[in-house]
């Protein structure tokens, strides 16, 4: 996915959730960031911000934090709402092998027994219906060995999600949990027990009821963010959490 004419500020600080104060050339400003999780380690102070700039005048803030670059070099892409689009445009150019060969490919469909709808539906007549519910993922937990984890804090609109899929798959059809990593820094991913530990006993579950973890890294640069390959998803049974407690 490209994203063009970006323009480069240091970050100041992240406040009420939705703000970011940064400087450019000695001027600062207030800049709008639409990702409601923590972000931890992903908009600290000195870090690079990549931010896009809206046409709208009805916008109290013409400006929208897209990417950031941290102290040690890594892209992170903190736009969640970009998530969905970069995933599915993946698909459709065939560059996920798991989710290929499907004839129809449908957004935001009304769904399940929680009032949701699902990220993507992927449809063949041939097929069962695809269900596939995707998680930007750019919490690095460790630089050295690159592991990382989702959530960055607790989610029960994450757990409502994992129900949804764990009752599509028991009605007999296909569904998927993508963790896209935004991240350049992250390797693998495991689910954040120290965090959610709600959240990790449902990925335990749904695992054991046949959804499938589908964990997609990208390429980021200022430029573009793309589907760069996939990686197994790391048990949280095998991390030991009590060093990021």
């Amino acid at each position: 996915m490209e994203t063009k004419d970006l323009q480069q500020a240091t970050l100041l600080k992240r406040y009420k959730r939705f703000l970011v104060d940064v400087e450019q050339e000695g001027k600062t400003f207030t800049i709008y960031c639409n990702n409601t999780g923590a972000m931890t380690g992903c908009a600290e102070p000195g870090f690079t911000a990549l931010y896009s700039t809206s046409g709208n005048p009805k916008r109290k803030y013409q400006h929208t934090l897209e990417k950031t670059i941290t102290a040690n070099g890594h892209f992170v892409g903190v736009n969640t709402i970009k998530a969905n689009d970069i995933v599915k445009q993946a698909i459709e150019q065939d560059l996920v092998p798991e989710l290929k060969g499907y004839e129809t490919l449908r957004t935001e469909v009304k769904y399940g027994e929680e009032n949701s709808r699902i990220d993507l539906l992927l449809s063949d007549s041939n097929k069962v219906d695809c269900y596939i519910e995707i998680k930007s993922t750019t919490l690095l937990l460790d630089d050295d060995s690159g592991l990382g984890a989702f959530p960055d804090a607790k989610s029960t609109r994450g757990q409502k999600h994992l129900r949804e899929l764990m009752t599509m798959k028991q009605q007999g059809n296909r569904s998927v949990l993508v963790f896209l990593v935004q991240h350049t820094g992250i390797k693998a991913v495991t689910a954040a027990q120290h965090i959610d530990p709600k959240y990790t006993d449902l990925i335990k579950e749904v695992l054991n009821q046949g959804v499938e973890i589908l964990v997609l890294h990208t390429h980021i640069t200022a430029e573009q963010t793309t589907v760069s390959h996939s990686s197994s998803f790391v048990s949280p049974e095998k991390v030991d959490f009590s060093q990021y407690s």
